[in-house]
């Protein structure tokens, strides 16, 4: 009888010594992120983002605010370009800003609710609670999860979330494709859950003139040289069957035609500012796309995009809105593919 007792106690005193350990299992980390998403009233964060999707890496800078009424901003500025674009939700729906060339378009969009997004807090945990199919690990700092994705680029197949164990903050997020390598790779370096704001930290003529107190406008007359790029991928049956350079009342712009299976025309034209004195704001019936290096804008057939001092518009009545953006996402060879 003793003998058991003493059993007993030692188990006992074992569970007690592993409950003080502090090691939580799965499901508690997962209660703990639903109650956490629950109570989330706002947030602010910065994270440096780096894209591996392209020619050569680039970074970003990263800026969140969210607040729970649906409010968001995004701003992401290209370190090397020195260029930012921000995306706003407010009451009057979704903007997609580009102060450079003081330049919004405005959109009706439930964004970002459709897909994932590497920058936001709540996206990242709801892909977490989300997938049945999650690993989980844990060290003595972070909580770690890999969960499948749901991105506008299908080559990101999947994620690894890092969390701070102390308050569950993200840490780092690397987006994998198929192959197991990091595409995209972004590491919080701020992260606010108590954060304020302003009534106007959400409007849109506040954030276009506030950017561009820190990034001028582009004067007209002194864009850089242009250069000319093309797509680096092509649908299969579809291949180069002109380019030409046409002068309109705005400049010049270089016209490529693709014909095949699947036709699209890509124009290229120097990027022109509108006069400060007014800010360009476009009603699309469309949504803001997610290109990596910018921000998109998908209206009916057409895709457009501002950068590295060109506007781009891809038109194609054969290509549906995922292999659009790949197209878009390859425009960055100097030869014709």
């Amino acid at each position: 009888m003793k003998r058991v007792s003493w059993f007993f106690l030692v188990s006992v005193l074992m569970m007690v010594v592993l409950a003080g350990c502090g090691e939580k299992t799965q499901e508690d980390v997962l209660e703990d992120l639903g109650t956490t998403l629950e109570e989330l009233t706002g947030y602010k964060a910065k994270a440096t983002m780096q894209l591996e999707t392209g020619n050569e890496p680039q970074t970003y800078d990263v800026e969140v605010w969210y607040q729970k009424e649906g409010f968001y901003r995004v701003m992401l500025n290209n370190k090397d370009k020195d260029q930012s674009q921000i995306i706003l939700r407010n009451d009057d729906g979704v903007f997609v800003l580009t102060p450079a060339l003081n330049k919004s378009f405005r959109f009706q969009s439930d964004w970002p609710k459709t897909t994932s997004q590497s920058y936001l807090y709540e996206s990242l945990v709801a892909d977490i609670l989300t997938d049945q199919e999650r690993v989980f690990s844990q060290d003595e700092d972070h909580y770690t999860f890999e969960t499948a994705t749901n991105y506008q680029n299908k080559n990101l197949n999947k994620q690894e979330i890092q969390l701070n164990k102390k308050d569950l903050s993200p840490v780092k997020v690397e987006i994998l494709d198929a192959e197991q390598s990091p595409l995209v790779t972004l590491d919080f370096t701020e992260f606010d859950k108590n954060a304020t704001f302003n009534d106007d930290d959400f409007e849109m003529e506040r954030n276009m003139t506030g950017a561009q107190l820190s990034e001028p406008t582009l004067a007209s007359g002194q864009e850089e040289e242009m250069e000319i790029l093309y797509p680096m991928y092509v649908p299969d049956g579809t291949s180069a069957s002109s380019s030409k350079e046409v002068e309109t009342d705005g400049g010049t712009s270089y016209v490529q035609e693709y014909t095949g299976d699947k036709s699209f025309t890509l124009i290229q034209s120097q990027a022109d500012a509108v006069p400060a004195s007014t800010t360009s704001t476009n009603m699309a019936e469309g949504q803001p796309v997610d290109l990596g290096f910018t921000i998109g804008v998908q209206t009916g057939d057409a895709l457009m995009w501002s950068h590295g001092g060109s506007e781009f518009y891809l038109a194609s009545s054969d290509l549906e809105l995922e292999e659009m953006a790949s197209v878009a996402r390859s425009v960055y060879g100097t030869t014709e593919k």
